[in-house]
């Protein structure tokens, strides 16, 4: 993939002369313990120019973040530059200032600093040269780590559009259109259209807050769930071909040449897992894809019962109690094995747990 290209007329400020900076360079408190938001708006006020990224293989919550992370930073008078290096699934390309968003794997500053959303760890991004700047970690996710040089880590969020909606509120920004927009789908998005995460009646108010100021849950909605490729629909319909059920656990599977066979992407294998824990009776699902290069993709999902970040964190990654996923090493059925071996000890505990308040 092509590096990140210049960006014109762009010159670099004094303060972008320094690779890496402290927190003290900003003065902010110690960010292990000052309120995050305040340390966050501390820095962006501090600097001029900034880079906004996600994970690689970006979801609603991922892309709607970040471009309303961008919105909040031209009101503040600074210089956003968005990064990913995925495209852009299609059902979010309708989305305000979707064309900001540049592809790349390789970046270069000047930048005061790098704001990382949903991210576990650099290697999350899959982009190169990140290391080289100061980094802000804004997070929801249950396997959050505290990797960056100032952290903030809130596992209550729905999402983490909720978490930039926070800090754009006490940023004293206008909630525009555009911006209510992305936020309504990041909510959407990763709480599965309001069935499970982190689901409250606080998210309901916030959801109520971004309709008021422009957000349009029917055009959205449609946009998000009604918009899939005819690629999406085959696709889908080999992965029910392999679909398996063992008492409450249920999995399927494509492989790389089924994805291929359909004319299908990685980005249409998003959401299958749910057409699995959607069957009744069954707590916890799971979706393996098969990549090119032989990697083998893990999506998993709970009703709630089965913490599945846990069995995800096992296996090499992370997410939230009824939503996670991890890059397993192939080939397809060893990784399917070792997925199973996880989940079992899961359901049987279950199931003791349900004899003994039976």
């Amino acid at each position: 993939m092509d590096a990140i290209p210049p960006i014109p007329n762009c010159a670099p400020h004094p303060a972008s002369r320094f690779a890496v900076r402290r927190a003290s360079d900003f003065k902010i408190a110690d960010p292990t313990t000052a309120d995050p938001i305040a340390s966050i708006l501390a820095i962006l006020r501090g600097g001029e120019r900034f880079l906004v990224c996600s994970h690689c293989r970006p979801d609603g919550d991922a892309i709607g973040s970040m471009l309303a992370f961008g919105m909040l930073l031209g009101q503040m008078g600074k210089q956003a530059d968005l990064v990913s290096p995925d495209q852009i699934p299609s059902i979010y390309r309708g989305l305000p200032g979707v064309d900001a968003i540049q592809l790349g794997s390789v970046v270069h500053g000047p930048y005061d600093a790098v704001i990382l959303l949903e991210c576990d760890g650099l290697e999350r991004t899959n982009l190169q040269g990140l290391e080289a700047f100061f980094l802000i970690n804004i997070d929801h996710h249950l396997s959050g780590r505290n990797f960056a040089q100032l952290n903030w880590i809130d596992r209550e969020a729905a999402s983490v559009g909720e978490l930039v909606y926070r800090l754009a509120q006490a940023a004293g920004a206008t909630l525009t259109q555009p911006m209510a927009t992305c936020l309504y789908t990041t909510i959407l998005t990763d709480t599965g259209g309001f069935c499970y995460g982190a689901t409250r009646a606080s998210t309901f108010a916030l959801a109520h807050r971004l309709v008021l100021a422009g957000a349009d849950p029917i055009r959205i909605a449609e946009q998000v769930c009604f918009s899939a490729p005819a690629s999406k629909m085959l696709l889908l319909g080999a992965a029910l071909r392999n679909l398996k059920r063992e008492g409450r656990i249920a999995w399927l599977w494509v492989t790389h040449q089924e994805i291929m066979r359909t004319c299908a992407s990685e980005q249409d294998c998003e959401g299958i897992v749910n057409f699995a824990i959607g069957i009744a009776g069954i707590e916890a699902a799971a979706f393996l894809h098969e990549t090119a290069e032989g990697r083998i993709r893990l999506s998993l999902r709970s009703k709630g019962a089965v913490d599945v970040s846990q069995i995800a964190g096992r296996l090499g990654g992370g997410g939230h109690r009824t939503s996670a996923g991890s890059s397993l090493e192939g080939p397809l059925m060893d990784a399917l094995q070792r997925v199973l071996n996880e989940l079992r000890p899961s359901m049987a505990g279950l199931q003791r747990r349900i004899s003994e308040t039976a």
